[in-house]
């Protein structure tokens, strides 16, 4: 497929989520390269203009550079589908599923797959019991958010009650979860099922260990192993479970699985992104960078697999609605 057969293409960025921000610069980089390598690229920002501009913007495929809320979760991707419209990344079921972190858990708890522990915070929680539980410290978090917004990291019953209040901020679902302490890794994903690839592994060394939204976006303290130095055992099994975890959520396209390392060299998975950031700061590109793969590559490879996920089902005939 050459550049002139993508026709013309939309790249969806901002939005109206607490990650606006980082989406516009997603957007932006990802615009620029699409335009560099001859793309007929526009932007679109969702947070300003309306469904009704997208269904007539003419657009023959989409490439999702939106994070969080209404870009992330299945909801933009649910219109794209009912506009027929070939969009970039996994599609709403999966996208829905891996937004919300209490349930991307459960799932692969269910296939088997190693997580921390957690519990599903509700008004008039016993945070003795929950840190009976977990043990102190722990990591309170909103369930359908990202970026590390409204995270806490508990290390006492009062840091837990103050650590929903925060959360419940960004979303009324909420979990406690077991820290780990380890090694924080990322492995971003290209592909589906069974052809789905790992690309190298990223170490992130944050100041204090504390890869939080400054660090993650504007500091240039945060230090970033690419790939991170590990035996070829542990490599195989941090990439073997990233695999495994992205597949149990049925993403495809790209994708990036977030794992911590223990002190005994045990994976534990934490979250899969499945529209991860795009900016100067962001992983993927990193990770793609590491092969040979520089950040122009990466869109037009990720553009190249929009597709519409949902097989139509056979239109209704006029005496089926009217017999």
């Amino acid at each position: 497929m050459t550049q002139n057969d993508l026709g013309r293409v939309g790249v969806l960025y901002g939005g109206r989520s607490a990650e606006r921000q980082v989406s516009l610069r997603s957007g932006e980089g990802v615009y620029e390269a699409l335009r560099s390598r001859g793309v007929d690229a526009h932007l679109f920002d969702t947070g300003h203009r309306s469904l009704g501009d997208l269904a007539n913007a003419g657009f023959d495929r989409v490439f999702i550079a939106l994070h969080g809320r209404w870009g992330e979760d299945g909801t933009i991707q649910g219109a794209l589908e009912l506009l027929e419209l070939p969009y970039t990344g996994s599609g709403a079921a999966a996208c829905a599923l891996a937004m919300d972190k209490i349930v991307t858990k459960q799932v692969w708890l269910q296939q088997g797959l190693r997580t921390p522990d957690f519990v599903a915070l509700e008004p008039g929680f016993d945070a003795d019991a929950v840190a009976r539980q977990l043990k102190l410290p722990l990591i309170v978090k909103p369930s359908r958010e990202g970026s590390t917004l409204g995270l806490t990291r508990a290390r006492s019953t009062a840091d837990i009650h103050a650590g929903y209040q925060l959360a419940a901020r960004y979303d009324p679902l909420v979990l406690a979860e077991q820290m780990v302490v380890g090694r924080e890794l990322t492995v971003a994903v290209l592909g589906k099922g069974g052809s789905a690839e790992a690309l190298p592994i990223i170490e992130i060394v944050a100041p204090g260990g504390n890869y939080d939204y400054m660090h993650k976006y504007h500091s240039n303290e945060t230090r970033y192993l690419c790939p991170a130095d590990l035996s070829a055992a542990a490599a195989a099994e941090v990439n073997e479970l990233a695999l495994a975890a992205y597949r149990a959520v049925g993403c495809e396209g790209w994708g990036r699985v977030d794992i911590m390392l223990d002190a005994q060299d045990t994976p534990w998975l934490l979250e899969v992104n499945t529209s991860p950031g795009m900016t100067g700061h962001s992983l993927v590109p990193m990770a793609a960078a590491a092969v040979g793969m520089n950040y122009a590559d990466l869109c037009l490879r990720i553009l190249r697999t929009a597709s519409c996920k949902l097989t139509p089902s056979p239109a209704a005939t006029q005496s089926d609605v009217n017999p």
